[in-house]
Order: C-alpha cells, then structure tokens, then sequence
C-alpha cells in the first residue's frame, strides 16, 4: 500500500491534466464572456432595425 501511495505521489502525469483543465476552464470564460457581450449588442442592433423597417 505505501508503495502505490508512493508510487502516485510522485507521478507527475496528473499535472499536465490540471493544468489542462485550468486552461480550458480561462479559454471557456473569455468566449463565454465575449458571446455574452456580442449577443446583448446584436439583439440591440436587431432590434433597432426591426424598428426601422416598420
């Protein structure tokens, strides 16, 4: 048991996992956010147009 335990404390493999998920998790924020931001300007700009085709 002391030796598994050993064994995966010192594989390093895991990290790269981590550090993976870090950067996805940051990549998922920014076009989260930029979808948001864009979606809010392009319903007013529908909008506005719709008005003025009436």
């Amino acid at each position: 048991m002391t030796k598994f335990l050993h064994q995966l404390w010192s594989d390093e493999s895991g990290q790269d996992i981590a550090e993976y998920a870090v950067m996805l998790a940051v990549i998922l924020v920014i076009v989260v956010g930029t979808i948001r931001l864009i979606g809010s300007n392009a319903n007013t700009v529908f909008s506005q147009v719709g008005s003025s085709i009436q």
